[in-house]
């Protein structure tokens, strides 16, 4: 069983406009919206792979009702808490002509300490020693930054796999706690460290002291250029995909669901990171949020190619 927790979900409004400029009225060609935040991105490129996931989270408001209603309809099962307030909105700009992506994401609105206890006895009640449960995204600000070093310490006494994607505090707390794997990129990885990383090399002599805290497998996303798969016996260096780029926005989410579902079905690592590899290239193929399409992933995962590296 995969969990996803999505403490700070948002409406993704995404927005093409075709050259956009800056201080100039800009005219939209077209706009979407969808469920979003990253657990649910998760969920939803599970479900696209014909696995099965629960959220469990956080909603509030009109726009909270709009994320659930859109996730039953998906057929994905959820266990939401609404709290007063109203789940945030992050817009998406695409540029196509230039290339660009541009974020404006919300703060979300504040959870008090019931709400967050309300979550966690959720997952506690749900998880087992057949359960994964990813920890992904922001958390609203007045939570605090030490709540997924929590949930992976709960989620291991019960015996689960933890997959943690967060950057900053998030990550640095989360790190204590020893998941079983993380996924952070390679500004991410930077910013852990306090250095400017700027090779597959460096990231992966930084990564290594990361196995200290118990993590299991790392997993650091290069962005276009590809991604490394780290465990103490083996390093895999994998090429990115050249695709047409629609949105990059749940690229990042799409390799998280898939290395989830890969570890459920007890994939070897070499068969998880070409799963994930392909996902994350066809997510970007697609438009907002929505996960890439399943024939598309399963033609790119033969043109998915890595090299073992000692370095």
């Amino acid at each position: 069983m995969i969990i996803t927790i999505c403490l700070n979900p948002a409406i993704d409004k995404t927005i093409e406009i075709r050259d956009f400029k800056v201080n100039s009225v800009n005219r939209v060609s077209a706009s979407r919206l969808d469920a979003g935040g990253k657990g649910i991105n998760v969920s939803k490129m599970i479900d696209k792979l014909g696995g099965k996931s629960t959220v469990i989270g956080v909603l509030a408001g009109s726009s909270g009702r709009f994320i659930k209603e859109q996730l039953d309809l998906m057929n994905i099962e959820n266990e939401f808490i609404f709290v007063e307030g109203e789940t945030r909105t992050n817009i998406k700009i695409v540029d196509s002509i230039n290339g660009f992506n541009t974020d404006i994401n919300e703060a979300g609105p504040n959870i008090s300490d019931k709400a967050i206890d309300e979550v966690l006895d959720k997952t506690i009640v749900a998880a087992n020693e057949d359960t994964i449960l990813v920890l992904a995204g922001s958390v609203p600000a007045n939570v605090s930054k030490d709540i997924y070093k929590r949930m992976i310490a709960a989620a291991k006494s019960k015996g689960a796999k933890t997959i943690l994607d967060a950057d900053g505090e998030l990550l640095r707390q989360g790190l204590e706690a020893g998941p079983y794997m993380i996924k952070p990129n390679i500004h991410e990885l930077g910013v852990l460290f306090n250095k400017e990383i700027s090779s597959p090399q460096e990231a992966i002599g930084f990564a290594k002291e990361l196995f200290s805290y118990g993590v299991e497998i790392i997993v650091i996303s290069l962005g276009s250029e590809g991604s490394v798969l780290m465990t103490k016996d083996k390093t895999l260096l994998v090429d990115g995909l050249k695709v047409e780029v629609i949105s990059t926005v749940g690229a990042g989410d799409a390799m998280v669901a898939s290395l989830a579902l890969a570890i459920e079905r007890q994939y070897s690592m070499e068969e998880a990171i070409v799963l994930a590899t392909a996902a994350s290239a066809a997510s970007v193929m697609t438009p907002g949020t929505s996960p890439g399409d399943l024939a598309v992933i399963n033609k790119l995962k033969n043109r998915v190619s890595f090299k073992y590296t000692n370095c």
